[in-house]
């Protein structure tokens, strides 16, 4: 009898293992890689000894993925596999009544590690470190044939304590204008050079007028700040054509459309960045002490230029972000416990504060999925999450709702800035609130609204 129902017991389990994998076929889970799914459900369900699958709820994986994204040599790549794997079997075979709302893109979105030359960790987790490590076969070169120059460049932009941003851009212009002289000596490179690029951009290249201007920006700041050279008369150029363009505008209706397309974190983000008009980059770096719940305010630090500004927080979000620091101060308990818990600082507050870089004032609001390596300390760490993840849901949520315009993170904050123009709101404030140094650039939503074309009704209308 006991081996009758063994036998019964191991028919079940091998037609288990049949229809796991007739839905990694059916979801074209490539061959190679579906005996890794298997391997990674096999492991979840040994670490839940007794309880079958049936029985298992949301916090069954909330625990085990917090606990995976702990480990030091998982990869990203296998985070991602291990996520997918247990959304399809809970999702397509099992079919308990909370897998299908379950957030599972909060998981696979939110492991993305940040690169070494990030702008959250290129200043501030390798202080010490010249430049981060780059595979980048032309910044490599740059490095080897031209040494000091590479490093009075790098220094000589930290000192002023320029963007990382701004590093990056003008890093990427060096290197194209170095590949198209084919790496010439730096003292054969003059202002005709210079010269010479600049109109190859705009006549051959086509770039717009604000492409090559920053090229043009590139340059200058090498010749002139770093190898201390006089370009004066470099400005007499075939400069691009500059075109007004004007930003793209959602209306509140399709704002509310693309909103409710979202879900989970994402929709609270980018709810967040319309709500205060904050960058995407301002927005995942925010920390737990930046938001001010008294005093209905957010502090955005080091914005465009390193300037810091106070901006709304929207009465009706308040729910959602306190319900959301309950779930990650849970989180970030939980990796004290395992010894973790360290966040990033800047590098002077890190020396000067010590134990702060675990407390809780300091943590990130939107942490990620999983605790990430930090290789120039050799200690792990949970970062902010990848803006591309927040940058990538809302493109897929305008294709969603069918919202024929060009929709990107940073459309939210031109709406915003918009939003309020067509509510009466002074342009002086709105410059303030989006941090422009110039109210110039803030009159550009002058233009977007209003009605019609310049505001002059069509004659079609009056026929």
């Amino acid at each position: 009898m006991t081996g009758n129902v063994s036998g019964k017991h191991q028919h079940a389990i091998d037609r288990f293992w049949h229809n796991y994998l007739s839905i990694l076929e059916k979801n074209s889970v490539p061959k190679k890689s579906r005996q890794w799914y298997r391997k990674h459900l096999e492991e979840y369900i040994a670490a839940h000894p007794g309880v079958k699958l049936q029985r298992h709820t949301a916090r069954f994986i909330d625990d085990y993925l917090n606990a995976k994204g702990r480990l030091k040599n998982l990869k990203e790549w296998q985070f991602r596999q291990i996520v997918d794997a247990l959304r399809l079997v809970f999702c397509q075979l099992i079919h308990p009544e909370w897998a299908e709302s379950y957030d599972w893109h909060h998981w696979r979105a939110y492991a993305r590690e940040l690169e070494p030359d990030h702008p959250s960790l290129l200043h501030d987790a390798n202080p010490s470190m010249v430049v981060a490590s780059s595979n980048n076969p032309l910044l490599i070169r740059f490095r080897d044939k031209y040494t000091d120059a590479h490093n009075a460049f790098i220094k000589t932009i930290r000192v002023r304590r320029m963007a990382a941003k701004t590093e990056s851009t003008y890093l990427h212009w060096l290197l194209r204008f170095f590949q198209f002289h084919k790496w010439r000596d730096i003292l054969n490179l003059d202002q005709k050079a210079v010269t010479s690029y600049l109109e190859f951009l705009a006549l051959e290249r086509k770039v717009s007028a604000s492409t090559q201007k920053i090229a043009l920006n590139s340059l200058v700041f090498f010749y002139r700040e770093v190898l201390g050279h006089n370009i004066d008369s470099l400005f007499t150029f075939t400069k691009a054509s500059a075109p007004r363009r004007l930003p793209t505008v959602l209306s509140q209706d399709e704002m509310r459309r693309l909103l409710a397309a979202l879900n989970g974190r994402s929709k609270l983000m980018a709810s967040l960045m319309y709500g205060t008009g904050m960058r995407v980059m301002e927005c995942v770096r925010l920390r737990v002490q930046d938001i001010d719940f008294d005093y209905l305010q957010i502090t955005v630090r080091q914005g465009k230029g390193g300037k810091d500004r106070v901006v709304p927080l929207p009465d009706k979000l308040i729910p959602d972000i306190k319900k959301s620091l309950v779930e990650v101060r849970q989180l970030h308990t939980e990796d004290l416990a395992q010894g973790y818990g360290e966040t990033l600082l800047p590098t002077a507050l890190s020396r000067k504060l010590g134990t702060a870089i675990k407390t809780w004032p300091w943590q990130f609001v939107f942490p990620a999925t999983r605790l990430a390596m930090d290789y120039s300390t050799g200690k792990m760490r949970r970062h902010h999450i990848h803006q591309t993840s927040l940058q990538k849901a809302i493109r897929n949520a305008a294709r969603a709702t069918d919202i024929h315009k060009r929709v990107t993170s940073h459309t939210l904050r031109h709406s915003f800035a918009t939003h309020l123009l067509e509510s009466g709101k002074d342009i002086r404030l709105i410059q303030e609130l989006l941090g422009h140094a110039d109210v110039t650039t803030t009159m550009i939503y002058t233009h977007v609204v209003k009605k019609g074309g310049l505001a002059v009704p069509s004659p079609l209308d009056n026929l």
